[in-house]
């Protein structure tokens, strides 16, 4: 009978990405943006280790989070604005350089199927769909719906095996109850031996039970739980007391 030592090491061996190492090429943390991040500074200096299931990395605006996920999508082989690794669509490149930074270690027969989803260029991402169809026949209508109907249809047409899924603050589009339905994809993935890598500032989503939380902030990355993310004690605290922060701002 197998271990349980032994099937957590052999899905590890299988996992899409074991880990991300800066290549021998990467500039040094300095001065020159996006090295000047404290996250992706460390990311430059010492790798990522990405663990089987669902990681979270979770910070403020302009902690680097959404640059990581996006640097580590773009190695991995997806496109920059989104989709699988067979879509190609383009509006203006805004990526960081981090991707030709980095070096990505496989899992040894793990999926090559991956998909990245990031809010802001979900639209360029229907069109690409609508002008390049399937030949597996017609494609779900995704401009006909709102944009958290559109969000939900990827999930239920494109998060359907096993493989890499990189998400950027996905619950820009969704409601309360659409992001209870995003934590039970990604715990279908994770049960079928797919592997999540996802920035957010939801703490509801934070709260899938399993998965690794990073902490992404000044001190660089570091592991946390959901009941130490300082995003829990802001909203715990608001929604106990919101006049105590709305009375600063609207006085």
């Amino acid at each position: 009978m197998e271990s349980i030592w032994t099937a957590g090491a052999k899905r590890r061996r299988e996992q899409p990405i074991v880990s991300v190492r800066p290549a021998d090429d990467a500039p040094a943390p300095g001065a020159r943006w996006p090295t000047n991040i404290p996250a992706v500074a460390q990311v430059l200096r010492d790798g990522i280790d990405l663990a089987p299931g669902v990681t979270f990395l979770v910070g403020e605006n302009g902690s680097g989070k959404s640059t990581i996920v996006e640097g580590i999508a773009v190695a991995y082989g997806l496109s920059p604005e989104g989709g699988s690794r067979n879509a190609r669509h383009s509006t203006r490149p805004t990526e960081s350089p981090l991707s030709d930074w980095l070096r990505l270690q496989r899992g040894v027969g793990a999926s090559r199927w991956g998909f990245f989803l990031r809010a802001e260029t979900m639209h360029s991402f229907y069109t690409y769909l609508e002008e390049n169809p399937s030949t597996r026949g017609p494609d779900v209508p995704f401009h006909e719906m709102s944009h958290g109907e559109s969000f939900l249809a990827v999930l239920e047409s494109r998060f359907d095996e096993p493989g890499f899924y990189c998400l950027d603050e996905p619950e820009a589009a969704l409601s309360f109850s659409s992001t209870l339905a995003l934590i039970a994809v990604l715990e279908r993935i994770a049960d079928d031996g797919g592997q999540v890598l996802c920035a957010t500032h939801s703490p509801v989503l934070a709260a899938l039970p399993g998965a690794r939380i990073l902490e992404v902030g000044e001190w660089g990355i570091r592991p946390t739980t959901w009941d130490d993310l300082e995003l829990v004690h802001h909203w715990r605290s608001f929604l106990d007391a919101p006049s105590r922060y709305l009375r600063h701002l609207l006085g």
